[in-house]
């Protein structure tokens, strides 16, 4: 039984002539009374009778047409969610990301993608430092990273979203902590510092360490907290400073303050990292709601770096 039967089935028991169902189906009349008498002949059951002047469904005719119409309807359906998927309207995209640096990005993109692939199931990995979101984007188990360049990964593939600057958090009692006051990264030689874990991939603890050895030092960290609210909150409470990224300065709260740090400014370029070779089409849907949602900066400081593969 072939699905070209069960169509001209259908096409005969709803017009209950031949000539038009041959008209409808864009076929002549000879061949569709041929696939009816083979469907016929399968089932050994006469579905029609027909004389010179018309055409009616028999007992198992008018049976047999409800089920063949649902499985008609249940193929379309599989049809179109098939290229739905083929599209990236439907399907899984799991996204790593490192909660406070991507207070602004985040909900940007997801909300985009909502608002265009609505059926499209975003699974998100929160605390996935950038270094680690990076591993886990090369080696398959998350399919976009928000992570921080370089990208240094074979066969990873990248596209710059934001621009960050590194600045100091201190509290707000602090002798550093004046208005308007810009920070020498070497007047925090002495203090103690609130980090990361060392463990993490943080890719802001490794600029805080590297700012720190340029400057000639390396930073005494005495306490180690795993998320920037947590972080901050620390240096609120006066335990040290930190070094951080300016995404995070949306955390306020009393006993806080950031500084700019005085010099050229260091800065961290954000980018949304995936497999090149990877497959899926809604991981696709994402991407391309992403150019618009998370635009590349541009300018001298923030030009676009494009998708590249290592």
């Amino acid at each position: 039984m072939e699905l070209r039967h069960l169509s001209a089935f259908v096409a005969v028991a709803e017009e209950l002539h031949f000539g038009r169902a041959a008209k409808r189906l864009q076929m002549a009349q000879p061949p569709l009374s041929q696939q009816i008498r083979q469907l016929e002949k399968e089932l050994g059951v006469q579905l029609f009778e027909r004389n010179t002047r018309s055409v009616r469904l028999t007992s198992a005719g008018d049976s047999f047409l409800q089920p063949v119409r649902t499985v008609l309807d249940d193929l379309d359906t599989a049809v179109r969610a098939a290229k739905s998927a083929g599209r990236g309207e439907y399907g899984r995209v799991t996204i790593g990301f490192a909660g406070a640096s991507s207070h602004e990005t985040l909900p940007l993109l997801t909300r985009a993608v909502r608002a265009a692939h609505p059926a499209l199931e975003l699974v998100m990995k929160g605390q996935t430092y950038a270094n680690v979101a990076l591993d886990r984007v090369a080696d398959g188990s998350l399919d976009l990273g928000f992570v921080r360049l370089p990208v240094t990964r074979p066969g990873v593939a990248y596209r710059v979203i934001d621009e960050e600057e590194l600045v100091c958090a201190l509290p707000s009692d602090h002798r550093l902590a004046r208005p308007e006051n810009e920070i020498p990264i070497d007047a925090l030689v002495e203090e103690p510092f609130v980090s990361f874990p060392a463990d993490t991939g943080s890719t802001v603890r490794d600029a805080m360490v590297g700012a720190c050895e340029v400057a000639g030092f390396n930073p005494r960290v005495v306490q180690e907290a795993p998320d920037s609210y947590t972080i901050l909150a620390l240096v609120a409470a006066g335990v040290g400073v930190t070094l951080t990224v300016t995404s995070v300065q949306h955390i306020q709260q009393n006993g806080l303050v950031y500084r700019r740090l005085s010099g050229p400014p260091i800065r961290l370029r954000a980018a949304l990292a995936w497999r090149a070779d990877n497959p899926s089409a809604a991981l696709r849907a994402v991407l391309a709601v992403a150019e618009e949602a998370l635009p590349t900066p541009t300018g001298p400081a923030g030009g676009r770096t494009s998708a590249s593969r290592h």
